[in-house]
């Protein structure tokens, strides 16, 4: 005798059951807080105004044209007046400002006294400065 098998029935997995949701009504929003409003443009404090720039400290004689920073030397085109060792200088420029007495000229690497308009010299300076600083005469 031959036994039969029982052949399966495929059936689909049972699902869980999921808890019904209620249709509760929802809690109303709140409003957002009212920002407050700028006032009108009219009504602003006017900025400051920038500070005003010092006068220059005496007569514009020559513009540092190169800086040596280790022996430190200026390079000044003279372009107005004489400048003499003993003379009294300001060197001014966006973070330069500072007063110095000359104590040497050079030009072309020979020592002079005296310096006219429209000549290079070198001339031994006490600070840090850069190009285009203005020089000014503050006293003979």
């Amino acid at each position: 005798m031959a036994t039969k098998k029982k052949a399966k029935s495929k059936s689909k997995p049972k699902r869980k059951k999921t808890a019904v949701k209620s249709k509760a009504k929802k809690a109303p929003r709140r409003a957002a807080p009212k920002k407050a409003k700028r006032p009108a443009k009219a009504a602003r404090k006017p900025k400051p105004a920038a500070p005003a720039e010092p006068p220059p400290p005496g007569k514009r004689v020559g513009v540092v044209t190169h800086y040596l920073g280790e022996p430190s030397v200026a390079v000044v085109k003279l372009e107005t007046g004489t400048l003499r060792v003993g003379d009294t200088i300001h060197i001014r420029g966006h973070t330069t400002d500072f007063e110095q007495t000359v104590g040497s000229l050079q030009v072309d690497h020979a020592p002079v006294t005296e310096v006219g308009p429209k000549d290079d010299f070198g001339m031994k300076v006490s600070g840090h400065v850069r190009e285009h600083d203005v020089v000014f005469k503050v006293k003979p």
